[in-house]
């Protein structure tokens, strides 16, 4: 299935979303890294099986799904190759941000977003590769896309530590901002899921029908398989909130830029645009759903 320049300029060049997007995440992961700490890491560190257990999942389980959902769902070739792009990309930033919310262990987010990032540079061009041989018949090398990863984990890290140093001078001043800061993250977040319907409408109403079964599935896997696994696996429920959301939370973005700009194929930019979409809705009523079961075991 191939999509004309119409639609992949919607998927791929909304001014509003680039010029927005990264300056109202920065200042929010900023507002984060005010309330951690290098004890945080430390602690995160000392204890990998969570880390561990999380990349397992996002590595090496995810994948399998997409390709098996892509089969189930009968997605078209292009389709499917977009599903599996995201199921390879590391966790969104805004999954630091959906943690916080949700009371999660921010500290084990950003640590898995850096790490994660890191280890897609292989991971990632090897799962396309598959994708694109098993949907499409089409062998290749899949270049690594270092240039996006390295400006998701300035994103994330540079924010994060401005707000840490600022916390270590200024401690009295992170703690009066904890209430302010969690009201700014909610308006993002508001803002976002606005934006993203708003600038995608066309888009979802034209390819909802035909991916966006598979993309909520995956999305309720994704975001299940990693709080149900972390708590079998007896991790705290910041931990495993953190998981939760650090899988669910795809990067959406890299995968779009992957298929227009790496591959050329503007319809694999499909599926990681409604699932962009979608994840935003389901991760925040799963969200408040945590805060439910918090508020009701206190």
């Amino acid at each position: 299935m191939r999509v004309g320049s119409g639609e992949a300029a919607i998927v791929g060049d909304n001014i509003l979303v680039t010029a927005f997007l990264p300056i109202a995440l920065a200042v929010v992961m900023a507002g984060l890294g005010l309330h951690l700490t290098v004890a945080d890491f430390r602690r995160v560190a000392a204890t990998p099986r969570a880390t561990v257990l999380a990349l397992a999942v996002q590595l090496l389980l995810l994948p399998p799904v997409a390709f098996a959902l892509a089969w189930v769902t009968g997605l078209p070739g292009e389709l499917a190759l977009g599903l599996i792009l995201l199921a390879a990309s590391p966790g969104g930033v805004t999954a630091n941000l959906f943690s916080h919310l949700a009371r999660g262990d921010v500290a084990l987010n950003v640590s898995l977003t850096a790490v994660n990032s890191l280890l897609a540079l292989v991971t990632l061009p090897l799962w396309t590769a598959l994708a694109m041989q098993v949907f499409l018949g089409a062998e290749g090398a899949v270049p690594p896309p270092t240039r996006k990863i390295v400006e998701v984990a300035v994103l994330v890290i540079v924010p994060v530590l401005l707000g840490m140093g600022l916390r270590a001078w200024r401690p009295a001043l992170a703690d009066a901002a904890e209430r302010p800061v969690r009201l700014l993250s909610s308006v993002v977040l508001a803002l976002l899921i606005g934006l993203a319907i708003v600038s995608e409408w066309d888009m979802l109403v034209t390819y909802a029908p035909v991916v966006g079964l598979a993309c909520l599935a995956f999305n309720l896997i994704s975001l299940g398989a990693g709080y149900s696994l972390s708590r079998v696996a007896r991790l705290g429920r910041p931990q495993a909130t953190a998981i939760a959301f650090e899988i669910g939370i795809h990067n959406g973005t890299l995968a779009i830029f992957i298929a227009l700009e790496v591959l050329q194929r503007a319809g694999a930019s499909i599926a990681p645009a409604v699932y962009s979409v979608i994840m935003y809705l389901s991760a925040g009523c799963f969200a408040w759903w945590l805060l439910r079961g918090r508020r009701a075991t206190a």
